[in-house]
């Protein structure tokens, strides 16, 4: 334990805590396009998926010098990306709506998609009409891999209100893809 993780970046990321323009562009290309991606899935527009990823990007390179190389720069970038994502979330709403804890999940059986309505573009669609709170939840944990209980310390919810937002984002989901069969 404690060892460091071998960056296979190490050598433009000791350019950059140097101040290195030219090291800096290269990490912006190497990463930009991916953290672009994770931008857009939580703040759902182009334009503020844009502008927070320049903010994270900005926060990364003042702070680089705090990356501890303990895990992947990306990884490490990434946590960042996503706490400016939900930093803007917060201003743009007075506040998300939460669901309280004691509310059980009216349906607790799996959610079955059918094969036409697997559609990837369908899906992407109907993920830009769920509620942001439910969005949030519900692509921090099934696009980017985050358990409940990271969920609920990112957010500051309690692990149960975050399962409960992605039960209930899930059941959203399926009835917007459900209207869309129905009016095809």
């Amino acid at each position: 334990m404690g060892e460091k993780f071998q960056n296979i970046h190490a050598d433009v990321l000791a350019k950059c805590l140097q101040g290195d323009r030219y090291a800096q562009s290269q990490l912006y290309k190497l990463y930009s396009k991916a953290m672009f991606n994770v931008c857009y899935r939580i703040t759902n527009n182009f334009d503020d998926a844009e502008d927070v990823l320049q903010e994270a990007f900005i926060s990364a390179f003042r702070n680089l010098q705090s990356y501890k190389g303990d895990a992947a720069f990306g990884a490490w970038l990434k946590r960042i990306v996503i706490n400016k994502a939900i930093n803007f979330i917060r201003k743009r709403q007075v506040e998300i709506a939460e669901i309280q804890d004691n509310v059980a999940d009216e349906d607790s059986r799996p959610v079955e998609y059918s094969r036409e309505m697997m559609d990837i573009e369908r899906i992407k669609r109907a993920m830009k009409q769920l509620p942001d709170g439910y969005r949030l939840v519900f692509s921090l944990y099934l696009i980017e891999g985050y358990d409940h209980s990271e969920i609920a310390q990112i957010l500051g919810i309690t692990e149960s209100t975050s399962k409960s937002q992605f039960n209930r984002s899930k059941k959203k989901l399926k009835e917007i893809l459900q209207k869309e069969v129905i009016y095809e």
